[in-house]
Formats: C-alpha cells, structure tokens, sequence
C-alpha cells in the first residue's frame, strides 16, 4: 500500500513549504504559449497548469502537486534539474531550488564568530571608497569612516539596527540617496531570499525577516515576489547633498576562511566621483 504523505502546515515555515511557494510563484510566471501549449481555453490562475508542468518536466502529476504543497517526498537532483528545465529558470534561481531542497552544491561553509583586526585595518586602508563587511543576512559587522560620511553614519546606528535591509527599508538618516532606489531594493531583497534558502526556520532569520514585513509593506511587496539573484556588482549613481551625482562600482571581496562574509567596497567610477569622494572624506 501507498503512503500519502502529510501536507505541510500553511501556516509552518519549512524549506519545502518556501520550495512549493517559489515553484508557484515561478510556474504562474510562463505563458503557455512560451514553452509550446495552446493559450487558449479557460485558466483560474495565470501561468502554467501543474500537470503542464508535470509533463515539461517528465513527472508525474501527483508527485508535483505533492511538491508543491511542501510535503515530505523525495527529491533527486535529477528531477530537480528536469522541473528547473521546464520553468526556464536561470542559475540562481536552479541554486535557489536546490538549497531549498536541501541539496548542496558544495561544502557548507563555516560561521564566523569575529572578525581579526586585520580586516578593519583592511577597510581603512581603501579610503576614501566607502567599504563595510556584512553576513549573507546583511548584518553589518565592520565599516569605515568614509562609509559613515558618504552613506549613513553607522556610528549613530544601534548595533542592533546594523542591517543593510533594515536600514533601507525602515530606518532614516541617510547621507546620500540612491537615484536607481527601488531597482537597488529588488536586487537586495531578492539576494536577501536566495541566500534565507539555508537559514529556513532558523531564528536570528525569521526575526529579522518578520521585523521586515511588519514595519515595510514595500519589503512585503519585494519579498511575495520570491524573486532571487546574486550579490549586485551593477554600477550605482548616489546622490549627496553640496556634491551632486557620484557614480560607484561595488567590488564584493569574499572572506572565505572566516565564512559566509564578504567586503564590499564602492569604488568611484570616474575621477570626477574619486574627486569627491575625497573631498566629502577629508572635509
């Protein structure tokens, strides 16, 4: 005899149940007539239909449904790779699903308890480039004088409240504004999703991503989109007050012997910017 398995709790926060909703929402995504089927005929949800899924992918109905709704079946990197196929999802989103899944693509890295004194020597030395050091979680462990002066002064910041997305979308105090603001926030919401893949459940997580949705509805808005991608290295144009337009490239410098920690410093894209960066550092 068959044993059906439980469905997930809706209410629960689980890595299947996130892996159901992301495969939704990417499913509701296509059009039929992009991958080959009629588009006509009557539909009570956009997108695709399970069972076309299903049949991209060379699986059956009933195991996707299951999958879907965040129950305990098994997976194989195989089938997995077949259904990232069928809803044409690029290479983050294929990592997304997998992390999800609780299939790991490389060693687990470690977690870093404290930073040496070397890495804030290190932040110190790129001036007059803003540079901090965050987890994938965005908290801020390490920053410089010219991220205080050109971006938000940490200093004055709680340690508590020294998370990058806080910051964005609670927080006020900013010295400078981001021209491109709401394309910079979808990015770091939906880096901020593909990397909570490993951390599902996990307290220090669901607390902070709790504090998000009920003091932002627009990180609300970013986060039902179960976008994902990588850390953004796209150029970026601030504007400060008395200076003008400043044009920035993140660099993103991985700290892989002490974990999932990364610099990022912005450097000035032209001498014009270095010019300023300078002169807003020094004065």
């Amino acid at each position: 005899m068959t044993t059906v398995p439980a469905a997930t709790d809706r209410t629960a926060t689980s890595p299947r149940r996130e892996l159901g909703l992301f495969l939704r929402s990417r499913r509701e995504r296509i059009r039929p007539d992009e991958v080959g089927f009629a588009p006509g005929g009557r539909r009570r949800t956009p997108g695709l239909r399970r069972e076309e899924v299903a049949l991209l992918a060379g699986v059956g109905v009933t195991w996707y449904t299951w999958l879907e709704q965040g129950r305990e079946i098994n997976v194989s990197a195989q089938v997995l790779d077949a259904i990232a196929t069928a809803l044409r999802f690029d290479r983050q989103e294929r990592s997304h699903l997998y992390s999800l899944a609780g299939l790991r693509l490389g060693p687990t890295q470690g977690v870093c308890s404290a930073l040496p004194p070397s890495v804030q020597k290190t932040l110190d030395v790129v001036q007059p480039y803003p540079a901090l050091v965050m987890n994938s979680r965005y908290d801020i462990l390490a920053f410089n004088e010219a991220y205080c002066k050109v971006v938000i002064d940490l200093n004055t910041v709680p340690v508590e409240e020294r998370n990058l997305l806080w910051l964005n979308f609670v927080s006020d105090g900013w010295k400078c504004s981001f021209v491109d603001a709401e394309t910079t926030k979808h990015h770091m919401v939906a880096a901020f999703r593909a990397a909570s893949a490993n951390h599902v459940g996990e307290a220090l997580w669901q607390d902070l991503i709790q504090g998000l949705l009920s003091n932002s509805p627009y990180f609300t808005e970013l986060w039902e989109r179960y976008d994902v991608a990588a850390p953004s290295t796209r150029t970026k144009v601030l504007s400060v007050d008395g200076f003008g337009l400043l044009q920035i490239e993140p660099v993103n410098l991985w700290l892989s012997q002490l974990g999932p920690l990364r610099v990022t410093v912005y450097t000035a894209l032209d001498e014009e910017t270095e010019a300023k960066l300078r002169l807003i550092v020094n004065k």
